[in-house]
């Protein structure tokens, strides 16, 4: 995948899709992510959901005439965790699993993106005309309930960036770096997760002729 820039909010309608497995830790930060985003008031014709481990059922939903589709998922890169990534998967020839393991308990936006080209050529279904990936670094993946600290952390600033895409928060500032993990602007005063000794959660972004070959 590639990286991508953020985008105002485009005609037509948009899905919002938390993904992840909540008893497997951190991957459960796509789900949070989508559950404090619906606390916030969004634009007419946004729609959010809980997908969970739903990726079959995703990947067809996908396919219901959307103009674009952002899947919030965490995402193992290498970067510290609670890194957040804003990738664009549009290309249908991006980076992809060749063997799409059909796994009725987790699917990653990976393995629902190789299945949505099985299903749009099967069904004749229209494909979304752009799909992105916000990925959050994840510290913890063992078995377990609840977020890591930084991971949690991370998770209100990808809801504050989810809204800036979307257009419903555009007094917030654009938080993605052309290159490496960076920090968004630095605020007036010291962010309470710095003061209480806690890192607050970065924001990168590859160049974007730089391919992503790490599994989302």
């Amino acid at each position: 995948m590639n990286a991508a820039a953020p985008f105002a909010a485009p005609p037509g309608r948009t899905l919002i899709a938390g993904v992840g497995n909540i008893f497997l830790g951190d991957d459960g930060f796509g789900v949070e992510a989508v559950r404090r985003l619906g606390e916030h008031p969004l634009p007419e014709g946004v729609e959010v959901v809980d997908a969970g481990v739903r990726g079959i059922h995703l990947a067809y939903q996908m396919l219901d005439g959307y103009h674009t589709v952002l899947l919030v998922d965490a995402t193992a890169r290498g970067s510290e965790p609670g890194t957040l990534h804003l990738l664009d998967a549009t290309d249908p020839a991006a980076t992809r699993p060749r063997d799409t393991a059909l796994d009725g308990h987790h699917m990653t936006p990976d393995a629902v993106l190789a299945l949505l080209d099985t299903l749009s050529a099967g069904t004749g279904g229209r494909r979304p005309r752009r799909v992105m990936v916000l990925g959050c670094e994840p510290a913890d993946l063992a078995e377990g309930i609840g977020l890591s600290r930084p991971v949690d952390a991370a998770v209100d600033e990808a809801v504050r960036m989810i809204r800036q895409l979307v257009g419903a928060d555009p007094d917030v500032p654009a938080a993605v770096a052309d290159t490496g993990p960076a920090a968004t602007e630095e605020p007036a005063e010291e962010p309470a997760a710095e003061a209480a000794g806690e890192p607050a959660p970065a924001v990168a972004g590859s160049h974007p002729t730089e391919r992503n070959t790490t599994p989302c």
